[in-house]
């Protein structure tokens, strides 16, 4: 698979923007775990273009985690294309806009998902914005915004004679947020419209090599997007690929595994953050990679309370020792072959 000049070989995987989360140490963490292509966290145009400090400091891309996206997001053209060349002096491997953001907040300003409610405004931005930069442009989207809109294949064409170089879409609709099933059956017309000449990535519930594979398989795409279930398990880039490459489950991580997984991700955050902001940002990690643990509550509430690293370090040694070789034994669901 290509993005413009990008190659990413066959059955590409990427880590899904997902604010609070993609930052650079969970990044790094999805990278060594054999994450193909990456995301910053999406950054509001608004913000960039104002030189707010949060959003500038999510331009920032390291040699370790390349090839990598800048995703944008906004619902003012003129703040998008402005956004996209600042984005692109920040010299990404590509510029993505999302359109699929579903959180009231954003979708409400007829940014993110709320741009499928004005078709003609999302083709017209998304030109304006291909033909400000220089780098590969691709857009990230959903179905329709509800069941009586589920116009994505109507929607993939216009966006594709617009000059974007790839498409990602998500399973649902703004109107299910994250809710129910995904439901590729679009993504798959989408795929095999003969119409269709760029790339498409699914994405949408992708929990385990098996339904990577199936949906691989069954539905045609181009490559598939984690996002949620990447937080706390970033080692499913690998067992994915370790699947498609070999038809072999590799064994679920002990908790030694882990906490050393764990460890090295708050070393990280550390080295990107200053302050507690790296300690309160762990926090929903710590508590996903050692999901599973029976008799957990006591350890977990400690884990994401306490905000001293030594502190927060012995808790992870204790775990260790108690529950060093055990494996959760949720396998059977998340990884059906």
């Amino acid at each position: 698979m290509k993005i413009g000049n990008i190659n990413l070989g066959e059955q590409p995987l990427f880590l899904a923007p997902m604010e609070d989360i993609t930052d650079p140490s969970f990044r790094c963490v999805c990278k060594i775990h054999k994450a193909d292509f990456m995301y910053t966290e999406f950054i509001s145009s608004d913000g960039l273009i104002r030189d707010g400090e949060k959003s500038v400091r999510k331009l920032d891309i390291y040699d370790f985690e390349r090839p990598m996206g800048i995703q944008l997001y906004g619902h003012l053209t003129d703040a998008m294309v402005e956004a996209a060349k600042i984005a692109e002096a920040s010299s990404p491997e590509l510029i993505d806009i999302n359109f699929g953001c579903p959180v009231k907040k954003i979708a409400n300003r007829g940014a993110g998902a709320g741009m499928l409610k004005n078709i003609p405004l999302m083709i017209a931005m998304t030109e304006a914005i291909v033909k400000s930069v220089r780098l590969p442009v691709t857009v990230k989207t959903r179905l329709g915004w509800d069941e009586d809109s589920r116009n994505i294949v109507e929607v993939a064409e216009m966006l594709q004679d617009t000059g974007i170089q790839a498409l990602t879409i998500h399973g649902r609709t703004r109107s299910q947020f994250y809710k129910g099933t995904a439901d590729w059956t679009l993504i798959g017309e989408v795929k095999n419209n003969p119409k269709i000449k760029i790339p498409i990535i699914g994405n949408g519930d992708i929990d385990g090599p098996g339904k990577a594979k199936e949906y691989f398989n069954r539905y045609g795409v181009d490559g598939i997007m984690i996002g949620r279930a990447a937080v706390g398990r970033p080692w499913i880039f690998r067992d994915i690929k370790h699947f498609l490459e070999r038809g072999e489950l590799l064994p679920e991580p002990t908790v030694n595994e882990k906490a050393e997984i764990a460890l090295f991700h708050l070393e990280k955050s550390l080295e990107f953050k200053s302050g507690q902001r790296a300690i309160f940002e762990m926090r929903r990690h710590f508590s996903n990679y050692f999901k599973g643990i029976p008799h957990f509550k006591e350890t977990r509430l400690k884990l994401l309370t306490i905000t001293d690293v030594e502190e927060i370090k012995k808790i992870i040694a204790e775990i260790k020792e108690k529950w060093g070789d055990f494996r959760s034994d949720d396998r059977t669901s998340i990884y059906t072959v």
